[in-house]
């Protein structure tokens, strides 16, 4: 193979070059996936998530120290009786080396996504978002200066800001739920010029989740038994399947996938009630009742994606099952108490959907669902809040417009949002 890397379907087994490609041009109902040159695992010396780069859809890299860190934990598995357990924290956390300003994983996926978009001139980036992942973002474009289009429900305005000033982000704010926002995200899209970032169907986004797997594998040594994340979409989920069978494919970490333990928020938990009823499919009577009284009582309101890439060729639904993986349904209480446990024993403060992972691995030591001397990766997908308040600036993203769930994009608001991207001088090749 000449190229880096190409895009491979495994509906169909075609594989072409990439032209910010999300779907099979055949219509296989499938996640692409990128098949890249380097069997054997690179290492940069770049910072950040970039020491990966190799097993990234992109050319460049971003001058940007933001990647994943790993640690063997010494606190939280003496608690929980465990000899060998990982730690991957994404957040900010300088003494361990984590410099995600924005203190949540989503950098990882917003950098190489941003520098693949740029790559392939493919125009502007639209984001929708329950907040974590627009502030990520708003981050990218800050330091890079590209245009972002972030739409997110008028509730999640506040977790939009920047450690430096975004003067490139068109921000949406919906009176309305994630759905909501990702309904009028997609109405956005029909300007020529502005294109979806594409969700969990955008490699870039996976590979570059995918590198809390390269990580943590590197730092232990090897393949961890079982891993550990809270799950909205189930997207890093995805990601942390698919890194850990190029692992596999390298042929120095193991012969193993690791076993997938994921855990939602109650009551709003669709992915755990489909998986224990052993369907593909999410019936939302069933596994989604009554679901904005459910969405408005969960402690982790970013883990309440109700269209997560479940049953689709590739999806959640088929990791689970390739790794003989597990799912936890996590109470309120219980994850509180857990990122309280957390901050007692590593000394650093968690995100809601953080603590919802941690309190599903004390479940799963308490009840003997993995063995004491199980090598054991915990995906710590945001932390270190209070320790940015102290060191960084933080400047809000104001809203450019504000709309209401179910309003026509048209007129005036279609206007507006035309008249922002003229303003944006992007070259648009595809």
């Amino acid at each position: 193979m000449r190229e880096k890397y190409l895009i491979h379907c495994p509906g169909c087994g075609r594989s072409f070059p990439d032209h910010y490609t999300l779907d099979c041009p055949s219509g296989c109902d499938a996640l692409l996936r990128t098949v890249y040159a380097e069997r054997r695992l690179p290492l940069r010396s770049l910072p950040g998530v970039f020491r990966y780069k190799e097993w990234l859809p992109v050319e460049g890299h971003l001058r940007v120290d933001a990647g994943p860190v790993s640690y063997a934990s010494e606190g939280l598995a003496r608690e929980l009786g465990l000899s060998h357990l990982t730690v991957t924290f994404s957040g900010y956390w300088p003494e361990r080396g984590g410099r995600m300003e924005t203190c949540s994983f989503k950098e990882l996926e917003a950098q190489p996504t941003v520098l693949r978009l740029r790559e392939k001139g493919a125009g502007v980036i639209q984001v929708s978002s329950a907040g974590n992942t627009g502030r990520a973002f708003c981050q990218a474009s800050a330091l890079t200066g590209a245009p972002v289009v972030v739409v997110v429900p008028a509730s999640a305005a506040d977790r939009l800001w920047t450690t430096v000033e975004p003067p490139n982000v068109c921000l949406i704010t919906v009176d309305g739920d994630y759905s909501d926002s990702i309904a009028f995200g997609r109405e956005v899209c029909s300007i020529p010029g502005i294109v979806p970032e594409g969700g969990a169907k955008n490699v870039a986004r996976r590979d570059g989740m995918g590198t809390v797997v390269l990580d943590g594998t590197l730092s232990a040594g090897r393949l961890p038994d079982s891993y550990f994340q809270a799950v909205g979409s189930g997207t890093g989920a995805i990601a942390a399947w698919e890194a850990a069978e190029r692992l596999i494919a390298d042929g120095r970490f193991g012969t193993r996938l690791p076993a997938l333990h994921l855990s939602q928020n109650l009551p709003f938990v669709p992915m755990v009630r489909a998986w224990e009823a052993g369907r593909r499919d999410i019936l939302p009577a069933e596994d989604m009742p009554d679901v904005e009284a459910s969405i408005s009582r969960v402690y982790a309101d970013v883990l309440t994606n109700r269209h997560p890439p479940w049953g689709v060729r590739g999806g959640v639904y088929d990791a689970l099952a390739a790794s003989g993986g597990r799912v936890y349904a996590v109470g309120n209480d219980d994850a509180r108490s857990a990122g309280r446990l957390f901050a007692e024993t590593e000394e650093i403060d968690l995100d809601p959907a953080a603590a919802v992972a941690v309190a599903s691995l004390l479940r799963a030591a308490e009840e003997g669902l993995v063995g004491p001397d199980e090598r054991i990766l915990l995906n710590v997908t945001g932390g270190g809040y209070a320790r940015a308040a102290e060191d960084l600036d933080r400047y809000p993203v104001e809203p450019y417009l504000r709309v209401r769930a179910g309003e026509a994009f048209a007129g005036d608001v279609r206007d507006a949002v035309r008249g922002w991207l003229s303003e944006q001088g992007v070259a648009v090749r595809a």
